[in-house]
């Protein structure tokens, strides 16, 4: 069936609602919108589904969350798994409500218990749930840090992380297979709850998730220490952060905690920023006027699921500006192994996680503390899967995990991302630094005196259409056809293709494995250190350029990034 059945069946089908088929007959006409709409299913890949909310097969829509749901029953039910059930939660965006209860209908009509939560909830309160239920899987409906017109769903496994690249590939067969109407199980919601088939849940799961977040406390007494003048100022964007980050903050003994009340306000339409995204200042400018007016030392933001978190501080000249994520992750975990070490409290065998996306800098600071660091691919179900081949093997103590995108995770209570226990442990670390008379700026600055001076960036390529994909793939296959010799002048000494599995050095010729499976990923490695690793959004239509430079001083730095970004955008 081509685009233009599709579309005619959907339109002839008794199935679609009459508000459906009235704005896909205005469509009529318009070839290239219809085949966009009709061309193939939303992607369905280990993130689960995201897309804008409009009528077809490729968007959010009732029909295709149902769809999509079913796929995913359908792994459930081959695996033998369907009696340990599916949690299910939901964000504040517009209609998160809605497709919620579609992905409950469907696997309660599938014989698959549904545990569902009372109210909307943080992606990784989710993830705790899943473990603390013992379900075989979870899902989440959220579309993350996405603009409005955005909805989506994390799918997650019995290890609370998301799943796996062969179990994406299982649902989306699975998918692929069934009719998108008559193949789709799907029962009343109220009945199902009347029938056991669907239990609400609620608070309880919460308290128990505040107490394994606030056990990931390094130090006690350093919040109440300071408490009479620690000032922080708070967002939840309009998100799920609104209630268990503050309950947390103030639970952790925080006096001076200001909410931002127009962001306070749970509305999936975000009426007060342009993005709810926590990486961009602009988000946080709310936030930032209140603390100007408090006098606070920090502004905390979390996205919409409360699975990240952005923030800002005061600076050498009292002014606020953004620390990356990159950067708040290095001082987390210099300011961990820190206190550990001055309290004498290290575990045995500690270690650390993150993505090869993000900043060098984390390997320096472990090789200074002695601490075992985890490279993995870009997604927190990597750092997740670490985790679990330790826990399974009862060897070596987890201390933190985090990618440069503002994702953060200290304890191994939850397998995904989460702002709450980050948001605690910035506080803590600030309170720390305040009782030295520091502000988190000082601290960066006196970071990168101790260790040298590392800056990154990320250059974004989108590349929309029906021919954005087709595009990623050629500029993927040039530079593995030509790579680069030189990268901003220095010159490229090694080369990971994480598709093919190899490292190549270009001094010496040797290939060795990746160790790290297969991915559509290439890793320039520079001399000096400096890096740059090329992939596509696994999420959006856009090529990612990650660029990853160190230098004697942040003028070298910042030089050194000039020149990578003026080579990078020649590729494109």
């Amino acid at each position: 069936m081509d685009y233009k059945q599709a579309y005619q069946r959907w339109l002839a089908s008794d199935k679609v609602d009459e508000a459906t088929k009235k704005e896909l007959f205005a469509l009529e006409g318009n070839d290239e919108e219809i085949k966009f709409r009709f061309i193939s299913y939303l992607a369905f890949g280990t993130g689960g589904l995201r897309g804008t909310m409009i009528a077809g097969m490729n968007a959010m829509n009732v029909y295709t969350v149902a769809h999509a749901t079913q796929g995913f029953a359908n792994l459930i039910l081959k695996e033998g798994k369907a009696e340990r059930g599916v949690v299910i939660a939901h964000d504040s965006r517009n209609n998160s409500d809605l497709f919620s209860r579609v992905t409950a209908e469907v696997f309660a009509a599938n014989g698959i218990k549904v545990y569902f939560f009372d109210s909307l909830r943080p992606t990784p309160v989710l993830s705790f749930a899943i473990r603390y239920l013992g379900t075989i899987a979870g899902v989440n409906v959220t579309a993350s840090h996405n603009p409005k017109e955005y909805n989506g769903y994390k799918a997650y496994w019995e290890d609370g992380a998301q799943l796996s690249l062969e179990q994406a590939d299982l649902v989306s067969s699975y998918i692929n297979a069934t009719d998108i109407f008559d193949g789709v199980k799907r029962m009343d919601f109220d009945t199902a709850v009347a029938e056991g088939k669907i239990e609400i849940v609620g608070t309880v799961i919460d308290d128990a998730f505040i107490q394994n977040v606030t056990a990931q406390l390094v130090d006690k007494t350093a919040i109440p220490s300071i408490a009479d003048d620690l000032k922080v100022v708070y967002t939840p964007l309009h998100g799920c952060g609104h209630r268990l980050v503050p309950e947390v903050l103030r639970l952790c003994g925080l006096k001076h905690l200001y909410t931002v009340g127009e962001q306070m306000v749970i509305d999936g339409n975000f009426p007060t920023v342009k993005s709810p995204n926590p990486e961009y200042p602009e988000a946080l400018s709310l936030g930032v006027k209140l603390a100007e007016k408090v006098g606070s030392d920090l502004v905390l933001a979390t996205d919409p699921d409360a699975d990240r978190v952005g923030i800002m501080v005061r600076n050498s000249e009292n002014k606020f500006v953004t620390i990356t994520g990159n950067q708040v992750g290095a001082l987390l975990l210099d300011y961990i192994l820190t206190a550990y070490e001055n309290t004498n409290t290290m575990p045995e065998k500690p270690y650390a996680v993150k993505t090869i996306v993000t900043t060098e800098l984390a390997t320096k600071i472990c090789r200074e503390h002695g601490v075992d660091l985890y490279n993995v691919l870009t997604g927190f179900k990597f750092i997740g899967e670490v985790i679990k081949n330790h826990d399974d093997i009862g060897d070596g103590n987890y201390l933190l995990g985090f990618e440069e995108s503002y994702g953060y995770l200290k304890g191994t209570y939850a397998r995904d991302k989460d702002s709450v226990v980050a948001s605690m442990l910035i506080v803590e670390m600030a309170a720390y630094y305040k009782a030295k008379g520091m502000t988190l700026y000082d601290a960066l600055v006196k970071m990168f005196e101790k260790y040298g001076h590392f800056t990154e960036n990320t250059v974004n390529v989108t590349m929309p259409g029906l021919d954005g994909v087709e595009k990623m793939k050629a500029l993927m296959n040039d530079l593995r056809k030509n790579p680069p010799a030189e990268i901003g002048g220095k010159k490229v000494v090694a080369i990971r293709d994480y598709q093919a599995e190899t490292i190549t050095d270009l001094i010496t010729g040797a290939v060795t494995p990746t160790g790290l499976p297969a991915s559509n990923v290439l890793y320039f490695e520079c001399e000096g250190g400096n890096v740059v690793v090329v992939r596509p959004s696994g999420t959006e239509p856009k090529i990612k350029l990650y660029l990853l430079v160190n230098g004697a001083c942040e003028n070298c730095c910042k030089a050194t990034l000039e020149a990578f970004k003026k080579t990078v955008e020649t590729w494109t």
